[in-house]
């Protein structure tokens, strides 16, 4: 897991990850959290932050875990840490089937799907079978695939300020019109919060914002 950096109600937090979460669920208001560990994400399942998933999960609001995932034994270990969602994710996933799987295997309710994109196009790992796939396909074959948790993350975005790519939004929410479906990269303040439940999202990752103040909970 990265070390954060970052000022939340006048506090310094560097490099404690679980003091960071704390920051948000105490001093922020924040009910959902979202964890990315990109330790895990870069170098596999192997390098796992299980202690530290596990200690923010005792904090008591559900826990949502990005950790690479791309296997059915690996999304359960990612559960088993105390995570209430295992977010699989694009940029890790080789075929779609696997996430069918894993959905089976889960259930449903445990999982999210993160479409990764950079500046809208889809961020796959070499040699997929949906490399040559839009974004807007990609969804749609998540649903059939199982999935009801959709986040459209734009990598490219993140930690910007730059605002959602509401037109991807906007097609994904077409191609997949029963997802609970959220977005992240890129919110800049209550405005866009607004907007995107216009376009259908029923919430957003929120990180800078929150940190700055632009977003109050």
């Amino acid at each position: 897991m990265y070390a954060p950096v970052g000022m939340a109600g006048g506090v310094v937090i560097d490099g404690n990850p679980t003091a960071l979460a704390r920051t948000y669920v105490d001093g922020l208001g924040v009910r959902e959290l979202y964890v990315a560990d990109l330790d895990a994400i870069d170098r596999g399942p192997r390098a796992l932050q299980s202690g530290c998933i596990a200690d923010i999960a005792s904090l008591g609001v559900p826990v949502w875990v990005d950790a690479g995932t791309s296997t059915v034994d690996d999304s359960l270990r990612v559960l088993q840490t105390g995570a209430s969602i295992v977010v699989v994710g694009l940029e890790t996933l080789r075929s779609l089937d696997v996430l069918g799987e894993i959905c089976s295997a889960l259930g449903r309710a445990s999982v999210a799907f993160s479409l990764d994109v950079r500046d809208g196009a889809p961020v796959v790992v070499p040699n997929a079978d949906h490399a040559a796939a839009t974004a807007v396909s990609i969804a749609a074959t998540a649903v059939a695939m199982g999935v009801q948790t959709m986040v459209v993350l734009d990598i490219a975005r993140v930690g910007t300020g730059a605002g959602i790519d509401l037109v991807l939004i906007a097609e994904v929410r077409a191609a997949a019109p029963e997802v609970a479906l959220f977005a992240g990269g890129g919110v800049r303040g209550p405005s866009d919060l607004a907007t995107l439940g216009r376009v259908g999202c029923r919430g957003a990752l929120v990180a800078t914002a929150l940190l700055s103040g632009a977003v109050k909970v």
